[in-house]
């Protein structure tokens, strides 16, 4: 769902790209393959839109410098990111770029299809390879272990939770719930803090129900959907589904921790944050600056702990990809932007000086110092991120210290159909008592399955 970019910090739902079989996509006709002595020309997207004016002049200034360490690279941005209206249309009609950027869940059809080049051999001796986590870097791999794009940016869910309402509560900040049973009982007593304010709240409409439950699902240990030969089925009509159903209904109906107020989406649960009205709701970390912008919050009132349970966690992102007619030279050279731009620690401390000259927030674990970084980098990356801070660190310290621990899982495929089936349960059982959670799990498992059968 969400991207740890700035430009999806509203938590937006994402449309997954439905990727059809189409012919494999060319690079563009007026680009220069380079040679010995030449110049090669990189087509490459990703350049930010005018209208975020920071990014822009930080992407055109990455830009200048790359192509002043790299002469013979001649770097051609285009604006865009992963656009669906467009995506399979510039495959299909070979205007790709040579470098294209793509989301987590898109990755595995564009390599089933050889929609992007294999870029195993070529980046054997790139630097900091063996640094970006494993588990990021085979979202980019297929059954074999081939190499067909690299990670650039991450997140994961967490528990996001006031401070302030903690303590009010009796409850201890540094110490947030561990468990579902956790979060059931903090819940209570905030709630009890009256004045309207709520203990828990969730998504439940525009398929933000449905990743939500997702998301709530994984962190059980619960699973959304299993392949078995190809095939994918629904996995969450299971005891980890009914729990994460049931607890839902029992906060909302026998606690009256969640208000009585439900239909509820991002922006409603954002703005109820940033009023000092919820205690907790489970979001990635790029929520903080949103509410913090957007909503009044101030960001010394919230906290960041990994998810209740912390079985394992939801995690999306994003990375590039490389056209498959992309010649060698352009594959060369995309793989050294790619390295340069995104997956230089050198450039990461770069960017806080950049972002703290902005008066942009320094300390939260999103960009400009992603965390997709293990062992002796992400150790040196935290150290600056804490040196350069002007956010409190130490509220979102819980999720830092768990993240390396904690397994994450890639939403399912066909995410948007399932998450609009699912939008449907969470909706029951937070506006009806009576809700049939068995028979709702039911229903959305014969729909999931028809959706997965048709695909």
């Amino acid at each position: 769902m969400p991207s740890t970019r700035s430009r999806s910090l509203a938590l937006a739902t994402v449309t997954a790209v439905s990727l059809t079989a189409l012919a494999a996509c060319g690079t563009s006709s007026d680009s220069s393959d380079g040679g010995p002595g030449g110049t090669v020309k990189l087509d490459v997207n990703g350049q930010p839109p005018k209208t975020q004016a920071f990014e822009r002049k930080l992407f055109d200034k990455h830009v200048r410098q790359f192509e002043k360490a790299n002469p013979d690279i001649d770097i051609v941005p285009h604006e865009g990111f992963m656009d669906p209206k467009t995506f399979n249309a510039k495959l299909a009609g070979g205007k790709l770029e040579d470098v294209f950027y793509v989301y987590f869940t898109d990755t595995r059809g564009l390599i089933a299809k050889k929609q992007a080049a294999d870029i195993t051999d070529q980046i054997k001796d790139m630097p900091h390879r063996d640094d970006v986590q494993d588990a990021l870097m085979k979202v980019f791999q297929d059954e074999r272990g081939r190499q067909y794009g690299l990670p650039t940016a991450n997140y994961s869910m967490g528990l996001l939770y006031n401070r302030t309402l903690f303590e009010k509560a009796g409850l201890d900040p540094d110490k947030p719930p561990r468990t579902w049973a956790d979060v059931r009982a903090a819940a209570r007593k905030i709630a009890k803090l009256g004045d309207n304010t709520v203990g828990y709240a969730d998504f439940s409409k525009n398929n933000q129900g449905g990743w939500h439950f997702t998301a709530e699902l994984y962190s059980r240990g619960g699973r959304l959907a299993t392949e078995h030969d190809g095939k994918w089925k629904a996995a969450f009509n299971s005891a980890a589904g009914r729990a994460t159903l049931q607890d839902l209904h029992d906060m909302r109906w026998k606690d009256d921790a969640m208000g009585s107020k439900q239909l509820l989406q991002a922006e409603d649960v954002q703005r109820m944050m940033g009023s000092g009205k919820l205690g907790m709701y489970l979001s990635a970390a790029d929520n903080i600056t949103v509410i913090a912008k957007q909503f009044g919050g101030k960001y010394r009132d919230f906290g960041l702990a990994p998810v209740p349970d912390a079985k394992s966690t939801l995690i999306g992102g994003e990375g590039y990809m490389i056209n498959p007619k992309a010649s060698p030279e352009k594959i060369e050279a995309g793989i050294k932007w790619l390295q340069w731009k995104y997956l230089s620690p050198d450039l990461v401390e770069r960017n806080i000086r950049d972002h703290l000259t902005a008066d942009l927030p320094i300390g939260l674990p999103m960009p400009p110092t992603p965390d997709i970084w293990k062992g002796e980098v992400r150790d040196r990356v935290e150290k600056a991120k804490r040196k350069h801070a002007n956010v409190p660190v130490g509220n979102y310290q819980p999720f830092m210290d768990a993240a390396p621990r904690v397994p994450g899982v890639l939403e399912p495929p066909e995410a948007q159909q399932v998450y609009a089936v699912l939008d449907g349960a969470m909706q029951a059982v937070l506006t009806k008592e009576d809700a049939d959670i068995d028979a709702l799990l039911d229903a959305a498992e014969k729909k999931v399955d028809q959706i997965y059968g048709a695909s």
